[in-house]
């Protein structure tokens, strides 16, 4: 689906954000892009889609160059921005400008997700609602696109529990073999059940882009008592609920990936994590 080989990208050519990155995403997953401020999480998300261009290297998005803009794959690609704008349009007459745009687009759909939402009323100015239900809309609206490519920039920003639980619902079953979903995010607890491949990003460069399954084949995760826990885990943390342990999953047990404490296991021990997930 997503083919980045020897990319190398700055906003100017002496401060590069990327520099040689090679990285593959595949069709049939919910890819979740993470990394610390700063480390070129959406930089990437605008290369992919094609709203900005490497100056080395290449980027192919299903098999078309996402700078060339090619109508054919601007209809299949949707990119949800954090920040929006919306025009002072109706939902319903926000549909109707935009919709045509994509081939896929399912009218019903968006219905149904708008109801998900209670969002009652399609005749609404989308510039009056507050910051939560504008994100709801155009969530509602990216997914019943139904491009083959999906890009979430934090979509879950402004959304309150509630909300945040009905997004990932939506998501789910709005989610194809087909499709491929990327959400760049910080509120990782969020999207905790949702996301089934990992890409981190760190000081520019890939630290780690796998699958769940292989993640927990690797590593295991385990809770233990203040105190108890090996002496050889690679990354401790500390709570009210004990303390979080990741080890080496030397007897391939089964355990339950937690992303935050993976994250901060990660950055805390990147040398350790880098060999361990050597292909």
């Amino acid at each position: 689906m997503i083919d980045i080989q020897h990319l190398s990208f700055g906003y100017r050519t002496q401060n590069e954000i990327f520099q040689d990155l090679t990285l593959q995403l595949g069709a049939g997953h919910i890819h979740g892009l993470l990394g610390k401020n700063g480390a070129g999480k959406t930089t990437l998300l605008k290369l992919i889609s094609g709203t900005l261009f490497p100056y080395n290297g290449n980027v192919s998005t299903f098999g078309f160059t996402p700078a060339k803009r090619d109508p054919m794959m601007l209809q299949d690609i949707y990119f949800l921005p954090e920040d929006l704008f919306l025009p002072a349009l109706s939902i319903q007459s926000y549909v109707k400008v935009y919709a045509p745009f994509y081939p896929h687009f399912d009218y019903t759909q968006f219905d149904s997700i708008l109801q998900e939402f209670e969002i009652a009323s399609k005749t609404q100015k989308i510039h009056t609602l507050s910051h939560g239900q504008k994100k709801k809309v155009q969530i509602a609206f990216s997914l019943a696109a139904n491009t083959r490519l999906l890009i979430m920039d934090e979509p879950t920003n402004g959304l309150d529990i509630p909300a945040k639980s009905q997004f990932r619902r939506i998501v789910a079953n709005a989610f194809t073999e087909e499709r491929c979903i990327i959400i760049s995010t910080h509120q990782v607890r969020d999207l905790h059940s949702l996301i089934d491949y990992i890409t981190i990003l760190d000081e520019h460069d890939i630290v780690m882009s796998h699958g769940v399954e292989e993640i927990t084949k690797r590593l295991l995760f385990k809770w233990y008592d203040v105190g108890e826990a090996p002496v050889d885990a690679l990354y401790t943390e500390e709570s009210i609920k004990g303390v979080a342990a990741v080890l080496e999953n030397h007897q391939q047990a089964e355990s339950k990936l937690d992303i935050e404490i993976l994250f901060n296991a990660l950055f805390a021990n990147k040398d350790k994590f880098k060999e361990l997930f050597k292909k």
